[in-house]
């Protein structure tokens, strides 16, 4: 952590690291509106990710391409991610969180406007560069959230924090589901169905570019991406004509994981048992996963929206405990670096997955394609259950916090020192002082463990004997 003034904070991210853990924190009340901006446009961003996917066959009809096509536009997400990731971690570190967030919102809503252009048949490449500025604005937006909750916020609301800043992302996913299936009807005319869409990307570029200027004034996840953009094609094959409740089904995966993000992050702050809570969300997720699978073609929506939220509840609430978990295992390195490798496993996985379970569907059905998902779930599950839970930043807060406490009780100290030695008593005194430290420290680190603590607690000691003797000559 470092001290952060309520003007400069987010432009100082860069200078954020173990050379800086020691300084004091100063928490801005501007916080939480730094949280707020950041996740209203990532929920724009997200938003233009699933927009197609909630309404593929929609967009297959009007541009009379094929679904394929119309999935790579989700996909394009996760192709452009890959490349870009390192250069823009590197930004991150170097330029901080100001430079990445103007990036970020920028491209955001240049691709909105792009797709504008794009309502008549034949525009569809068109339609494709809007997406393609889009997918680099989330590589710009991605890996922001746990370096907004390092920089802007103390060890105690760190995880909260970055559960409210991938709570945007989520819900932008959950009105992507919501809002085209209504604001696109799926009718026979072509010319009103590109009116309807471009009162879609009018709406999406308005909030984007409003969203930019206030970012210039005020300043198991490949399964997931996967699921969330087939979602459409698995409803619509057992029950059709259903666009507008598949678009449902996806608001309450997402609704519900908003939720359990949420839960998840008050959880780890108050518990700080980050390799325990992983592992039974995905094991959960698992769970989840197979119930919907197996409930899919029962013929019942209602049942598919609750195995849906059950899904969603603990798979999009494993998205910030993966970020933090990630974020302790890998310090002293930067958060930006951890998410980034994070979202770039997540972007090959989802691309693969997508692929896969996109052809497996059209070749055995639905179930095979969802059984597909359950068996990668599966090996994840194993793999975390594997994991040592080296929780490193903890460790280095816990060392500060004994640091900073320790401190003033050694400045009383040698005040107390000089005193006595003024009084020709320190041969007397001092062994007693001595004991007193030593008692300090010991009360202090008895309850943590920390044997590092103990390492101070005698290089402490060696400093106190040695300006004992300094005080004697004088």
């Amino acid at each position: 952590m470092v001290q952060q003034d309520a003007a400069g904070a987010v432009g100082q991210a860069a200078v954020c690291g173990p050379a800086a853990a020691t300084a004091e924190v100063q928490l801005s009340r501007r916080r939480w509106a730094v949280v707020l901006l950041f996740s209203s446009y990532s929920l724009c961003n997200a938003f233009q990710w699933i927009q197609y996917g909630s309404i593929n066959n929609i967009f297959v009809r009007f541009y009379g391409v094929s679904a394929f096509a119309i999935d790579w536009l989700s996909m394009s997400y996760m192709l452009t991610y890959i490349p870009l990731l390192f250069p823009v971690a590197w930004l991150l570190d170097k330029r901080g969180l100001r430079l990445i967030a103007l990036a970020g919102s920028a491209l955001n809503a240049l691709g909105a406007w792009v797709k504008l252009g794009s309502l008549k048949q034949h525009l569809f490449p068109v339609t494709v560069l809007g997406q393609v500025i889009c997918s680099l604005a989330q590589v710009f937006i991605l890996g922001m959230p746990s370096r907004i909750a390092s920089v802007w916020f103390g060890s105690h609301e760190v995880s909260t924090a970055c559960s409210f800043a991938v709570f945007g992302n989520q819900l932008g996913i959950a009105v992507g589901f919501l809002v085209p299936p209504v604001l696109v009807p799926n009718v026979e005319d072509v010319e009103k169905l590109a009116y309807h869409i471009s009162i879609m990307f009018f709406m999406t570029a308005g909030v984007a570019t409003a969203l930019f200027i206030l970012v210039i004034v005020g300043l198991n996840t490949g399964c997931f991406y996967a699921l969330s953009t087939l979602l459409n094609r698995m409803v619509i094959h057992h029950y059709p004509g259903e666009e507008v409740n598949a678009g449902r089904i996806g608001l309450t995966i997402i609704l519900s994981g908003m939720v359990g993000a949420l839960i998840s992050g008050f959880w780890l702050d108050r518990t700080k048992t980050y390799k325990q809570t992983t592992l039974v969300v995905y094991i959960m997720s698992l769970m989840g996963m197979i119930a919907y699978t197996f409930t899919l073609s029962l013929g019942h929506l209602w049942v598919v929206f609750l195995t849906a939220g059950m899904l969603g509840f603990f798979m999009t609430g494993y998205l910030p405990l993966g970020f933090e978990f990630a974020a302790e295992l890998t310090y002293p390195e930067s958060e930006g670096t951890s998410s980034g490798l994070l979202n770039v496993s997540a972007q090959i996985f989802g691309i693969a997955f997508t692929i896969s379970q996109g052809q497996i569907m059209d070749r055995f059905g639905t179930k095979a394609g969802n059984l597909f998902l359950c068996s990668f779930l599966f090996l994840g599950t194993i793999m975390t259950a594997f994991i040592k839970a080296d929780l490193r930043r903890q460790q280095a807060n816990l060392d500060n916090e004994q640091t900073l406490l320790v401190q003033p009780v050694g400045k009383l100290l040698v005040g107390i020192f000089r005193q006595v030695a003024i009084t020709q008593a320190l041969p007397a005194a001092g062994p007693y002082v001595c004991l007193l430290l030593m008692s300090l420290r010991m009360c202090r680190l008895w309850p943590s463990g920390s044997l590092q603590g103990f390492t101070h607690l005698g290089r402490d000691v060696e400093q106190l004997c040695a300006h004992f003797s300094s005080l004697t000559v004088h």
